[in-house]
């Protein structure tokens, strides 16, 4: 069973990056063990699953910078 993600659960819980098909996907950076380019791009998660796409290291790098400052800036607006 495949789960529809919509745009706002994309935005708000995770990062938006582009396979190399051109097929967009949301990722959970939390789970990212290791970020390497091989010469492709290629994500390696804690379970193992991998994934290759087209955004440099340090552009995935970034997206994850800016999701988090993101999220802790939300904190802060919290009463």
């Amino acid at each position: 069973m495949t789960m529809k993600i919509n745009k706002y659960m994309e935005d708000k819980f995770m990062i938006m990056l582009t396979k190399l098909n051109g097929m967009e996907f949301a990722l959970n950076d939390e789970l990212i063990e290791t970020i390497s380019e091989m010469p492709d791009t290629t994500i390696t998660m804690t379970n193992k699953n991998l994934y290759i796409v087209q955004e440099s290291t340090h552009e995935v790098i970034d997206k994850i910078i800016d999701f988090r400052r993101e999220v802790f800036r939300g904190l802060t607006n919290v009463k």
